[in-house]
């Protein structure tokens, strides 16, 4: 399947995917492609419709209504060739806990009619790339949550798919583990179509180039991570920390920065941190030259000789913009390719 004249191939189409459990709607109506090279951080808060979106599109539940396919092939009309081409990671990462991380490959190598020595290739690569060298001959049961994760993992390797989805792939790993996993989903990008569902909102700056949040079974924000990072309230802001000793004085004198539209400001400890906001979305208007809000701060702090703790730009806040889409009791974000949901729908 090629999409528009230039752009990469579509490995991963849905259209209009709904899925209904009696009277309550899980997923209403989404749609969205993954292209070749895209690794999509598929986010939104429990019970938002995730999990059941990725059961439908890897051919484990059947949608009440719409299409979904892999590299052109229906999950539902279609489904073995669909699944053919994916590697699946669920949560959970489900394994025969009586068998070893190298039976168990063995066993799914048959699965994806892989023998010989073909076979012995794809399980020594998929387990290099995972790590699990020094538990290949030890139950699965026996495992550790993270070595249990990279079995699974590496079960959805093995067979080097075209398009990966995978539910919290680097759940139960420690920070190094976290780090080779995400190294290796770096390496194998470019040459797939990847969907991480994640509740780590620093794994999508690390690893996606694509975010999607899912609200009560409908898409509330589709875009870079930067793109939606930059509709934080905290974009272009600038925060400014010193000892708490001298708040008062900063306090007042920050209130003759030009440019600055809000003020905030919180204690910790001996030091305050206040944030100042900028007038309008890139932080310029209202200041009488070029000068940029945190390059006023900065010269009032260097003019006043405030012994500063700290001082930065803010780039903005995901974990804001998350919050603002996705709870109830608040407005949502407003910006161009953002939307607030509506919908009253629960989702399973």
């Amino acid at each position: 399947m090629q999409g528009k004249a230039g752009a990469a191939e579509v490995m991963v189409s849905i259209e209009a995917l709904t899925k209904r459990f009696g009277p309550f709607t899980a997923v209403d109506h989404i749609g969205f492609d993954v292209r070749r090279g895209e690794v999509l951080g598929f986010l939104g808060p429990n019970g938002a419709g995730k999990s059941t979106t990725m059961k439908m599109v890897t051919g484990f539940l059947t949608p009440s209504s719409g299409t979904a396919s892999i590299c052109g092939h229906d999950v539902v009309n279609d489904t073995l060739n669909a699944q053919r081409s994916l590697g699946y990671l669920p949560e959970g990462a489900p394994a025969y806990g009586d068998m070893t991380p190298l039976g168990f490959l063995r066993f799914i190598a048959r699965i994806r009619r892989l023998f010989g020595r073909d076979a012995e290739r794809a399980i020594e690569e998929a387990v290099a790339a995972t790590e699990l060298e020094a538990v290949l001959e030890q139950p699965i049961d026996t495992l550790s949550k993270g070595f249990r994760r990279r079995v699974g993992l590496a079960q959805a390797i093995l067979h080097n798919p075209p398009v990966l989805i995978m539910d919290e792939p680097t759940d139960g790993l420690d920070p190094n583990q976290k780090f080779e996993v995400r190294k290796l989903i770096a390496r194998m990008a470019p040459e797939k179509a990847i969907i991480i569902s994640t509740h780590i909102l620093e794994e999508v700056d690390a690893i996606c180039s694509r975010a999607l949040i899912i609200d009560r079974g409908e898409i509330v924000a589709d875009g870079t991570p930067a793109a939606l990072t930059a509709r934080s309230r905290y974009h272009n802001a600038v925060s400014l920390t010193v000892p708490s000793a001298i708040a008062g004085e900063v306090r007042e004198a920050l209130e003759g920065v030009q440019g600055a539209a809000k003020r905030e400001e919180a204690q910790r400890g001996d030091d305050t941190t206040f944030t100042l906001f900028p007038r309008d979305e890139v932080g310029q208007q209202g200041m009488e030259s070029d000068t940029t809000l945190i390059d006023a701060v900065a010269a009032l702090a260097r003019a006043r000789n405030w012994p500063v703790r700290a001082l930065h730009g803010e780039p903005g806040r995901l974990d804001e913009v998350f919050r603002h889409l996705t709870r109830a009791d608040t407005e949502p974000v407003e910006a161009g390719g953002l939307k607030g949901s509506a919908s009253g729908r629960s989702a399973a």
